[in-house]
């Protein structure tokens, strides 16, 4: 949970997206995200956690839908949603935060 700290505790957002294999929401997210990180460049970063992984993790921060989609800026949650997002409307909420 350290690295967890580390991987939030920055002064860009970061978006983690919560997800399994199996689950076809989940991967239908992959390609979205994929943009929203190709179009945000260095100003964000995206990272995909896989629940099946990170069980600790993800219980600790109670992710029961998938995907879930979590923003943090210095350490600090500042958005939270479960379910399937638009690239643009990520894009959008993030850059709010940059």
């Amino acid at each position: 949970m350290s690295k967890f700290g580390e991987l939030i505790d920055v002064d860009v957002p970061v978006l983690l997206d919560f997800f399994t294999e199996w689950n076809e929401q989940s991967t239908a997210m992959h390609p979205v995200l994929r943009d929203v990180a190709a179009a945000l460049g260095d100003k964000a970063k995206v990272i995909k956690i896989d629940v099946e992984k990170n069980k600790e993790l993800a219980e600790a921060l109670r992710v029961k839908g998938l995907p879930t989609l979590i923003i943090y800026k210095n350490g600090e949650m500042k958005w939270r949603h479960s379910g399937e997002q638009d690239a643009n409307t990520l894009i959008g909420i993030i850059q709010g935060y940059v």
